[in-house]
């Protein structure tokens, strides 16, 4: 009886770690600041590390996330069949050739698509690599509460989500931000 009292204080214990933990990671955005326009942004110490983040790329090639350590990097969440992506995609390019000298980094993410429609959308459109998980179970990866589409992270230079959009972006808006966490440690 006495051991069986000890197992169950184990597991309650070991299930209450485990629960703190997920739900931490599930509810970041409740220790940042929404904005008006809902853009969630993160003062340094309250931003969620990413996971480690490895994939194919539409092109075939790989990615790791970890190659990526050190610059800002813009993770945006998008499929062909999604017309604001459509509406946004030049912003992001423009941010991208804007904010690229700066040791910024950008990198989509295709979901729920098939590979020739994900490649036609992008020809023209933007010149970073795109992953491709047409599961849809990258964005997870990233970041346990994004499910939008579109949507877009900016990780700051240790991997960390300082803003997040859950929604289309706008070159307006998109780089004021990307130049703000690039200027944090400019290496």
């Amino acid at each position: 009886m006495r051991r069986l009292g000890a197992v169950t204080v184990a597991a309650v214990a070991v299930a209450g770690l485990l629960a703190g933990c997920g739900g931490e990671d599930r509810n970041w955005a409740k220790n940042c600041e929404t904005t008006a326009n809902q853009v969630i942004e993160c003062d340094p110490a309250n931003r969620p590390t990413v996971a480690a983040i490895t994939g194919e790329l539409l092109d075939g090639g790989s990615y790791e996330l970890a190659s990526d350590i050190g610059k800002v990097v813009v993770v945006n969440f998008w499929g062909s069949w999604c017309a604001p992506c459509r509406a946004e995609a030049d912003d992001l390019e423009k941010t991208y050739q804007a904010t690229k000298a700066k040791n910024v980094s950008f990198i989509g993410v295709n979901n729920r698509d098939d590979r020739d429609s994900a490649i036609n959308f992008e020809r023209g459109r933007v010149t970073y690599p795109s992953l491709f998980d047409p599961a849809a179970e990258m964005a997870i990866k990233f970041d346990p509460t994004q499910a939008s589409t579109p949507g877009t992270l900016i990780l700051d230079r240790q991997g960390r989500i300082a803003v997040a959009i859950r929604r289309a972006t706008t070159l307006g808006e998109l780089q004021p931000l990307v130049e703000r966490v690039a200027a944090e440690g400019n290496p």
